[in-house]
């Protein structure tokens, strides 16, 4: 069958090599010249399966009430006369409830978990480089009121099927010794020590080349202007080559929509609703060449919401969410909190006067479940909606959707889109239920 991915960030590249493996005919198309080079290109780079925990959950709003003024917030909502971000906020808002909750986080670990297992046995398979460390996760805790509530909230990580453990402060700094200037501040911690670390950019464009290799093609440098339609079919894709001499009409037996947050944008040209809405994140890189004192474990700071990753010799420090529509303008104030944070916490881990400063548009869900499955159309796929765990997620959605196109239930536990039941696992984590 010939399928074409809409989009090369991790979640169509990902779908472009399990595509391949099951003996698809695959074509990829993005506007970028290369893999990865939108929210694909700097994000935390952590492979959190210990951040099941939504945003949406019954603390939030009141967070977000009192963050609706702070330029700096973790979570911001710029309010716009958008009918999509009303609608997202009001849907957000009932994804709060403590039953929506649990079951969030539910689907969350499983499809986490699951893909986490699907990123480790293609390592073992390709022996694909990343920057990648198996490390864990350790989140902190500087403030009593935060640190009071994740002790609840990691026993439910625990009860669910993440083995988020409560450890000592002490435990904490033993385990990543960069903390150690930091000591005094750190009221409590958890530790996941399954999950790991990595940079996305560096294995999408390591897989996309993995995937040419498998005879996928690649259409960098091409926009996706329109989708055609015939009857409750997918025909083609009108799309135009940079530079190129007018539109091309490319069509094929399925269609995955893998577009992020503008994938929205195109499938409600076809009449299609997804509850997708762009959440701006930023992050910083930092030089660590020629200094010490940065960690090696991949940290969370939880009160901040910002997440540290070490990367070869650059520090990743990445956080916030903006909710300001598809502006991807830099705001300086976020992006030099995330420097002076870091710079309180590691004094001396890296090159403080020279940040590399990045935002791109996390596509997110109120539920911050993904939209993975078949749309309304018998030939229409869609892998989106991962908001900040697409890097997580990306191997396990890409294989699912890959096992959907195929007419195959997938192995994971999850509530896929127009897709009932699940295929026995083998050599999966066990899944979990509400």
């Amino acid at each position: 069958m010939k399928v074409v991915v809409l989009g090369a960030g991790i979640l169509g590249t990902c779908s472009a090599w399990y595509l391949a493996k099951q003996g698809h005919e695959v074509t990829v198309i993005d506007r970028q010249p290369g893999a990865g080079l939108e929210t694909s290109f700097a994000n935390g780079g952590q492979i959190s399966v210990s951040h099941a925990e939504p945003w949406a959950n019954p603390g939030a709003p009141l967070k977000v009430l009192k963050w609706l003024a702070k330029e700096d917030a973790p979570l911001l909502f710029r309010l716009r006369a958008d009918p999509a971000q009303w609608a997202w906020g009001l849907q957000f808002l009932l994804e709060c409830l403590p039953s929506r909750t649990k079951f969030n986080i539910v689907q969350i670990l499983n499809l986490g978990t699951y893909s986490r297992d699907c990123l480790q046995e293609l390592r073992r398979e390709t022996g694909i480089e990343y920057d990648h460390l198996t490390k864990g996760i350790l989140h902190f805790y500087t403030d009593p009121k935060e640190w009071e509530a994740a002790i609840p909230a990691a026993k439910i990580m625990r009860d669910f099927g993440c083995d988020r453990q409560v450890v000592s402060v002490d435990r904490a700094v033993e385990i990543e010794p960069a903390l150690k200037l930091t000591r005094d501040k750190i009221v409590g911690a958890t530790f996941t020590d399954a999950d790991e670390s990595g940079d996305a950019h560096k294995f999408t464009q390591n897989l996309a080349r993995l995937c040419e290799a498998a005879g996928v093609k690649f259409r960098y440098s091409t926009t996706i202007d329109a989708i055609r339609t015939e009857g409750d079919k997918i025909a083609s894709v009108l799309v135009r080559a940079e530079n190129g001499a007018g539109h091309e009409a490319i069509g094929g037996d399925s269609f995955v929509m893998a577009m992020g947050a503008y994938s929205p944008l195109l499938l409600k040209t076809i009449g299609v609703s997804v509850p997708v809405y762009p959440a701006k994140g930023y992050s910083a890189t930092l030089s660590t060449a020629g200094f010490e004192g940065a960690p090696n474990v991949s940290l969370t700071d939880d009160g901040h919401k910002i997440v540290f990753s070490r990367l070869g010799n650059r520090l990743r420090v990445a956080g916030t969410a903006e909710l300001t529509g598809y502006s991807t303008d830099l705001n300086l104030v976020r992006c030099e909190a995330l420097v002076r944070r870091t710079r309180e916490l590691f004094p001396h881990a890296a090159d403080y006067a020279n940040p590399v400063y990045w935002t791109g548009l996390r596509p997110a869900t109120p539920s911050n479940r993904p939209a993975i499955g078949r749309a309304k159309y018998a030939n229409l796929f869609l892998n989106t909606g991962h908001g900040t765990l697409g890097w997580t997620e990306g191997c396990g959605s890409g294989k699912a959707l890959a096992d959907i196109v195929s007419g195959r239930v997938p192995e994971v536990d999850f509530k896929f889109l127009n897709v009932e039941g699940r295929a026995p696992a083998v050599n999966i984590s066990k899944p979990v239920t509400a």
